[in-house]
């Protein structure tokens, strides 16, 4: 049978959730997604999982496959690549490349970050293809998304020019960025830089569009888009303390609205949302009833520190339960994962924690299982308490 246990969370108020939904927040995107990187906590779903032009937003995932490459030893940062008259021929945002250029990895991918080089986006996608063709490195990068989980993105080409098929959802697109922040955080202070004046040649076209970079809250990162189709659109992350939220949206008007619009995802994700620590690793949380062993119960403990998301307004009134499937079967052994902690905070989406046995319970002698087939017996005919 499914066992629940409520349990008060030391130093927080138990009482019923109050009515704080995370999509309760208004802005002018036409889909969106927020999420607290930190505690993995979803602020803001709005058309998160329809595939939508991403324009120059799909750039990351060439991004993330060219960091891949440098990794693994394909690709040097120091190396040289040629530019193909395919790759110049690209229009919009570009570095201005031409077929006599042979030009660095480091500063191809820094006029992606920085610039938006549509150009830049096909001399990697080229040279990493397998086929040597721009087409056939769009259809890696949509295998290489299935692989990460990326399940509505969908690419035509290295650089979100438009094309008929080239869709990414804004879940995709966050989950994307937060693969580029944790497995290259030697590459990601790239996506800070506000200029890269290459080679000099394209001083209209220096400066890094991410409108939050130069306002101080803590912006680092990562790319914007714009096509007709698209609209204005942009993939941020930020981190005040020790706290990061990643979002993206689209589907703006005007560069001056994706701005206003990031800001205030920005502001609102760290003035009305705060972390705390609810339980320590080690620490007995509850205890789990046992079958046939040498102890009724086992203790039931977390591996780490827990951190969940409150709403302000929500105080530190938080919920808790304790789920099994018991009673467990002896014998246990420490460390064993055996129940779920779920934790509720306002309308946020539940945190659920696994719960680990605390000690080892073996399995009980002769006398321990008679009293217990006897016991279950006389519970069976009703005699039991």
């Amino acid at each position: 049978m499914l066992v629940t246990v409520k349990r008060l969370l030391t130093g927080l108020v138990l009482s019923a959730a109050l009515a704080f939904p995370a999509t309760a927040f208004e802005n002018r995107a036409e889909a969106g997604f927020v999420i607290d990187q930190t505690t993995g906590t979803i602020l803001f779903s709005k058309r998160a999982d329809e595939a939508l032009p991403p324009a120059s937003m799909s750039k990351l995932m060439t991004l993330y496959m060219a960091f891949e490459a440098v990794r693994d030893g394909r690709l040097s940062m120091e190396e040289k690549l040629p530019v193909s008259q395919h790759a110049m021929n690209y229009g919009g945002s570009t570095m201005f490349l031409d077929t006599t250029d042979r030009v660095k990895v480091s500063d191809l991918i820094r006029g992606i970050i920085v610039l938006s080089g549509n150009d830049a986006c096909a001399v990697i996608a080229e040279t990493l293809s397998p086929d040597g063709t721009e087409a056939g490195f769009a259809r890696q990068m949509t295998l290489r998304a299935r692989q990460l989980g990326m399940t509505s993105s969908t690419f035509a080409n290295s650089n979100g020019w438009p094309a008929p098929g080239h869709r990414m959802s804004m879940r995709d697109l966050a989950l994307l960025a937060n693969r580029l922040i944790t497995d290259f955080p030697d590459f990601y202070p790239m996506f800070a830089e506000t200029e890269f004046p290459f080679d000099g040649r394209a001083p209209q076209n220096v400066r890094n569009r991410n409108p939050l970079l130069r306002l101080g809250v803590g912006a680092d990162g990562l790319k914007t888009g714009h096509t007709q189709e698209a609209g204005y659109g942009l993939v941020g992350s930020a981190k005040q303390g020790q706290r990061r939220i990643i979002f993206a949206v689209t589907g703006m008007d005007s560069a001056k609205e994706r701005s206003e619009v990031s800001e205030q995802i920005v502001s609102w994700a760290f003035r009305q949302f705060s972390s705390k620590t609810v339980l320590r690793g080690g620490k007995r949380v509850a205890e789990a009833d046992v079958w046939m062993g040498d102890v009724p119960r086992v203790g039931l403990v977390s591996n780490e520190d827990i951190d969940v998301l409150v709403p302000v307004s929500a105080g530190n009134n938080v919920t808790a339960e304790v789920v099994y499937n018991g009673p467990i079967q002896a014998p246990i052994a420490q460390g064993d994962e055996i129940a779920e902690l779920v934790i509720t905070a306002g309308d946020l989406p539940p945190v659920r924690v696994p719960l680990v046995a605390e000690t080892d319970v073996t399995a009980g002698g002769f006398t321990v299982r008679m009293r217990t087939a006897t016991s279950v017996l006389f519970q069976s005919i009703g005699l039991g308490s």
